[in-house]
């Protein structure tokens, strides 16, 4: 698999306790907070579910 950047472009507050359980489980918590990690199918479904929070790139 191919590794991505993920960037918290947005913040999650008065989101859903799903979303913010989820951009955790990303390794973010702060804006412009940068992560890398492997493009799998369950790293792309956490993705989609926080699309309007995080910035995406390949690596």
């Amino acid at each position: 698999m191919a590794k991505i950047k993920i960037t918290q472009i947005g913040s999650p507050i008065r989101r859903d306790k799903t979303q913010r359980a989820t951009l955790v489980g990303l390794g973010l918590n702060k804006i412009r907070r940068t992560v890398e990690v492997e493009g799998t199918p369950e790293v792309l479904g956490q993705v989609r579910k926080v699309q309007h929070l995080v910035s995406v790139e390949n690596a």
